[in-house]
This record gives C-alpha cells, sequence and structure tokens, in this order.
C-alpha cells in the first residue's frame, strides 16, 4: 500500500519512516517550494517522545543535536524557587531547524521521498483508493492519506468541514538562542520565571551559549505577519521593559541578544478537542489532530507518539479498524495533556492578584504532589510488538 503522508514538517518525516517499517510505501507532501532549515525556535523532546523515535530508530541522531534539560525549576518575579522537580530520564532541548534537518537527512537517507511546493486543496477518498488535489493543478492516487499538517490542518477541515478552529491562549511567543549569554551555566536546569508582566524561560549551557523564550500576556492576538511587522528591534525594547522590575536574568540575555536572533513565533494556541480523526482513507496526526499549546511541553513528542501508533495499527488492522484503534488509544492521552497545558497558560497570563496566590499555593502543590502527577506524561512507551487484534 502507497500512503500520502501531508506536511513534511516534524511529524511527516517521523510518519513515514513508521510507515515504512509497517510495511508500506509513503511519500511526503510539502506545501512550501523550500525546506524549513532557520525556521523556528526552541522546543523540548520529552522522554516519550524520545522512546517513540526509538521505534524508528530516530532516537539517536536527535539526542546528538539536543542539550539534556535534567531538571526544572519555577520562579517568581522576585527570583524565588517555587518548586523544581527532576527530570530524570532527561528531557532534551532541541532548536527545531535543527530538528527538522536531522528528521528530513534520516527520513531521506533511508528512502522517504519528499515533493515539495505541493500545497493541498482537496482530497477525495473512495473503495479504491484517495486522490489528493494540489494547488499548482497536479494530483496523485494513494491507498492512504495521512493529515500531518499542523494546527492549521487542511486535512483536517476536508475530514471534517465542522472542525473547531485554533484557540488563542491569551500569548505570545517569543525566542532567541544566545551565543554568549555572560552567566555561569545553569547545570542542565531551565528556568520557568513567573514575572511581574510575562513569562520568561531561560537554560545557559556549559560554555554560556543559552536560550531563552518569553511568552507575553496580549488580550489581543496578533497573527505571526502582523508581530512580525512590530520588528524583533522594538519586541527586544519592550522586553527589556516588561522584566526590568523582575530578579531574573531576563534583562542581561535580552541585551545580549541581536534582533537578528530573535524568533517570533506569534500567538500560542491549542484546540482543546478535535471531534473527527479520520473518515474513509484519511486521518489525522500531531497538531492536525491534538494541538496543545507550547506551554505542554509536548507538542513534538506527541507527534511523534502519534506517527509510531497510527502505523502500528496499520500494521495489525484493516486501515477502518486501524484508525479506530488509533484514536481510541490516543484521544484520552492527548486531551488530557491538552488541558493541562491550558491551565498553565492561566498561570502565565495571571494578573497582580492571582499572582500573589500562584505564587503561594504553587510551592505547596508541588511539595506534597505524587510523582504520578507529572510522570504518567513521560513514562508512556509504546510497544510496537505488542500485537493488535480489535479495535
Amino acid at each position: 500500500m502507497n500512503v500520502l503522508v501531508i506536511g513534511g514538517g516534524i511529524g511527516g518525516p517521523v510518519a513515514a519512516l513508521a510507515l515504512r517499517r509497517a510495511g508500506f510505501e509513503a511519500t511526503v507532501y510539502e506545501a512550501y517550494p523550500r525546506t524549513a532549515e532557520g525556521v523556528g525556535g526552541g522546543l523540548s523532546i520529552a522522554p516519550n517522545g524520545l522512546q517513540a523515535l526509538s521505534v524508528v530508530g530516530m532516537d539517536e541522531a536527535v539526542r546528538a543535536i539536543g542539550t539534556p534539560i535534567t531538571s526544572m525549576a519555577m520562579q517568581s518575579w522576585t527570583g524565588k524557587t517555587l518548586g523544581a522537580f527532576a527530570s530524570e530520564p532527561p528531557q532534551l532541548m532541541v532548536w527545531r531547524d535543527e530538528l527538522y534537518r536531522v528528521l528530513r537527512e534520516e527520513a531521506l537517507a533511508r528512502g522517504v521521498e519528499f515533493v515539495l511546493g505541493k500545497r493541498l486543496v482537496d482530497a477525495s477518498s473512495s473503495d479504491d483508493g484517495v486522490v489528493a488535489r494540489f494547488a499548482d493543478g497536479s494530483s496523485v492516487r494513494g491507498d492512504l492519506l495521512i493529515g500531518a499538517d499542523g494546527i492549521r490542518s487542511t486535512v483536517r477541515g476536508l475530514i471534517d468541514p465542522a472542525a473547531p478552529r485554533p484557540r488563542y491562549a491569551g500569548l505570545l511567543g517569543f525566542g532567541a538562542r544566545v551565543a554568549d549569554t555572560g552567566l555561569p551555566s545553569t547545570g542542565g536546569r531551565m528556568y520557568l520565571a513567573f514575572g511581574k508582566r510575562a513569562f520568561f524561560g531561560y537554560q545557559v549551557m556549559d560554555d554560556s551559549s543559552g536560550g531563552w523564550f518569553v511568552n507575553l500576556p496580549s488580550k489581543t492576538p496578533m497573527s505571526v505577519a502582523e508581530a512580525r511587522a512590530v520588528g524583533a528591534a522594538e519586541w527586544l525594547r519592550r522586553f527589556r521593559e516588561v522584566f526590568a522590575e523582575d530578579r531574573v536574568p531576563a534583562v542581561p540575555m535580552l541585551s545580549r541578544t541581536s534582533p537578528e536572533e530573535l524568533v517570533i513565533t506569534g500567538p500560542l494556541e491549542d484546540i482543546p478537542s478535535v471531534p473527527t480523526w479520520s473518515r474513509g482513507r484519511m486521518a489525522l496526526i500531531g497538531d492536525a489532530a491534538h494541538a496543545t499549546s507550547p506551554s505542554s511541553g509536548q507538542g513534538a513528542s506527541l507527534a511523534f507518539e502519534s506517527a509510531v501508533e497510527l502505523a502500528r495499527c496499520l500494521r495489525h488492522l484493516p486501515y477502518a479498524e486501524a484508525f479506530a484503534a488509533y484514536e481510541r488509544l490516543r484521544r484520552d492521552r492527548v486531551e488530557r495533556i491538552i488541558a493541562m497545558a491550558a491551565r498553565t497558560n492561566q498561570d502565565k497570563a495571571a494578573g497582580p492578584v492571582a499572582r500573589v496566590l500562584r505564587d503561594l499555593i504553587m510551592p505547596v502543590a508541588v511539595k506534597f504532589a505524587k510523582p504520578s502527577k507529572f510522570t504518567w506524561q513521560f513514562d508512556h512507551r509504546i510497544e510496537w510488538d505488542a500485537p493488535l487484534t480489535t479495535a
């Protein structure tokens, strides 16, 4: 069987490799006419995401470009630690453009074909197969079609024209990699600082290089294009004002960031629940099926999980039963993570009174929290060789 994978970002290459391991042919169709090197900021790969990558032999290649996050600590604007927890095994901090490059290169090396400049506009499914039609007037026929085309998925709209649209989380996202922060290493710890006016995350490496990200509360949503039109230099100036009173190293790191290094990722968004994940011979993975905001730290990892789990289901079951089994195995888990991230976004955008309450309650909540409250996300494993006999 030949599978058409729509979307060549993070989930698409992994889906193609997993499908090939399951015995299918898979071709990746990417809307943009060029590759995405140099695009995107930092993100984390959780242990569960690395386990999913290990199924397709991609974990070591990703480890090679990542920096371990051995623990995470939450801070108030005063610099006080509100809570901390170890990450064992460590998460990885990676830069999206490097992750994209590695996944694509590995997939190409193993025979996956990528076709650029193919923006999907329509698809039809029948008993004989599925036909994908592109904006350039071309079309291609396959046995199945997998939508890995992100939070604004075209495939999702074709499967269900009434599918919900992305929900704005009240925050704008920015980040940068800094060659020399001038600061001591954080020793593998990532700090998450709830500032007076915005949220600041940062990590400093042993060589004093580092990375940071900002989640800036904004009642009015801005598209990526609108945010970029403001200008990187102006955003950096605003950030230095926003964090001027905070006793965390935001201003020093911002001062060593050049406008060329600023990555403007735009509005933080999610989709709490996508009612329909498949129709006919078409199905969704990644943000197309379960878009969580970046605050979850699980977006890429969940995409890897779903790519591998769907291929596993297709390996054992006819496609209709496989799609049903895949959704049953995935939906509760991903929607729980999406909901948790939404609550985190509320903390990031807290007002003065809510901020005081949060800073009082969080240390107690973290101290008495059961480990399972956090580890259930990271301990998830996909048992590739375990058989599936029913949806």
